[in-house]
């Protein structure tokens, strides 16, 4: 946006397609893990088998199964081919698949649900008053997802829910995580059947950009809030500044007060809750 350079809508639509597979997988680590924080051994097995499909997909355009290095100014670096198409329809199928299993083996275990219900409830001021952004922010009934509130990339152009829950406990935030996967699918399977032709890459993007001077910021909805960037620039090719803003770093900030006066295996449970990825913190 600060450089004025038009990313071509093939590329838009793949970049969707991507971060919303990354979206997914996010997801998966997060569901199988905090089981097991909580004593259940087996979910983890079926989320990381699941999650494999999605890290081979991506690793097969990006070369990476972690930290990918895919999105470009301007593009990508790699335009998708059939077997990309191929394995991601595949995989929607497969996990709407075994949705009902995770139904039955998870979401209705009533161990899990006791576990989980009435711990660290969150509210809307609360919320607010630390920055808590995501799907802790839509387990309260806020219904603010950035790619609906703050368009960005082609999201407008796809047809998907925002899941919300009342509650803003620890139940909540595990369903709406988990409600959220359904939706990734809705729009991944919308993209690839709307799938435009042409290039992945602006033409003639400089190799190193000299933006105006002036501040900049874009935020985006990623897997546990919102995820900003804000960048300063003083005309040269070297930024005067940037400042990342990662939601693991305010959604921790509220433990703290809501933990207090808690039993210490309930602090095992809202942590969890609480999606953190420590790299994302201590950056």
């Amino acid at each position: 946006r600060a450089a004025g350079i038009e990313v071509p809508k093939r590329a838009e639509y793949i970049r969707v397609i991507t971060s919303e597979l990354n979206r997914i997988q996010s997801h998966l680590l997060w569901y199988g893990a905090y089981l097991l924080d909580l004593g259940a051994f087996t979910p983890i097995m079926y989320t990381f088998d699941d999650r494999e499909h999605i890290l081979d997909i991506l690793e097969d355009i990006c070369g990476s199964r972690l930290t990918y290095c895919y999105s470009r100014v301007g593009g990508v670096c790699k335009d998708i081919d059939d077997k990309f198409i191929e394995g991601t329809r595949a995989f929607i199928e497969r996990l709407r698949g075994r949705f009902p299993m995770y139904e039955e083996l998870v979401n209705g275990n009533v161990i899990v649900q006791k576990r989980m219900k009435e711990v660290g409830e969150y509210t809307p001021e609360l919320c607010a008053r630390f920055g808590v952004t995501g799907p802790l922010l839509r387990s309260t009934g806020v219904e603010y997802d950035l790619r609906k509130a703050e368009p960005y990339s082609v999201y407008p152009e796809f047809d998907f829910e925002v899941p919300t829950a009342q509650k803003g406990d620890a139940w909540s935030a595990f369903n709406v995580r988990y409600r959220e996967m359904e939706q990734s699918l809705r729009i991944i399977e919308q993209a690839l059947d709307k799938l435009p032709d042409g290039e992945v890459m602006a033409p003639k993007v400089p190799k190193k950009l000299k933006l105006p001077q002036g501040d900049y910021n874009c935020s985006v909805e990623a897997p546990r809030g919102e995820l900003s960037y804000y960048l300063v620039s003083d005309g040269s090719d070297t930024p005067y500044r940037i400042k990342v803003r990662t939601p693991s770093y305010s959604n921790l900030s509220v433990v703290p007060e809501l933990c207090k006066g808690m039993m210490i295996a309930d602090v095992v449970t809202c942590m969890g809750a609480l999606d953190l990825v420590i790299p994302e913190i201590d950056r």
